[in-house]
């Protein structure tokens, strides 16, 4: 559920984005069971209102961590459109999005751990500061270009995001392998609610 939408907070470029999310879970983890998953995206604490997809992966990140139970690193930026196949597409603003968050980054003193993940296809229109650049060859902060959500999920959790198998499942223990597992946990308890009482 998008609660910005319902909330008419959200545009339609978000919502679609949205809708999107729920395309690329089917197609991914609904192979074999239904989709018996409710969850809610919010922008907590925000009051204007929302549109563009540039989120769209970040949310799904989000919705892969609270399913497999997975935190994801906090120090790493996020942003990229996603399509329903997992693909990750360009966005608009890289570079503004990009010295956005090394200033932050730099405020709060350079670590080499902060970064932020990009859409592989928006290297080519980067043009930042020198500032970054020199930062990013000294190893004080990383940019991430990523083409795949599967990608995207082992840079932020540190796992391997795991390979569909030939019985369907995935890698145990990989993020899907557990994405996958509490998915068929929800269906199952779907399953029991809705059997008829005898």
């Amino acid at each position: 559920m998008d609660i910005e939408r319902e909330a008419s907070m959200g545009g339609p470029s978000h919502t679609k984005g949205v809708l999107i999310l729920s395309g690329y879970l089917a197609h991914k983890f609904a192979q074999d069971k239904p989709l018996s998953l409710n969850a809610r995206l919010v922008f907590e604490q925000s009051y204007e209102g929302v549109d563009g997809d540039s989120a769209s992966s970040t949310e799904l990140y989000a919705i892969l961590s609270a399913l497999s139970e997975i935190p994801l690193k906090q120090n790493i930026a996020v942003t990229g459109s996603v399509n329903q196949r997992g693909e990750v597409q360009a966005i608009g603003g890289v570079n503004e999005k990009l010295e956005g968050f090394f200033e932050v980054c730099k405020a709060k003193g350079l670590s080499g751990t902060q970064g932020a993940m990009i859409p592989a296809s928006n290297v080519q229109n980067l043009m930042l500061k020198e500032e970054i650049v020199e930062a990013a060859k000294a190893g004080k902060f990383r940019i991430y270009p990523v083409t795949t959500i599967d990608e995207g999920i082992e840079v932020l959790t540190g796992m391997k995001a795991g390979e569909r198998l030939p019985d369907g499942t995935f890698e145990q223990g990989s993020v899907n392998y557990l994405v996958d597992k509490r998915l068929r946990e929800m269906a199952v308890t779907y399953r029991e609610y809705q059997a008829p009482e005898s």
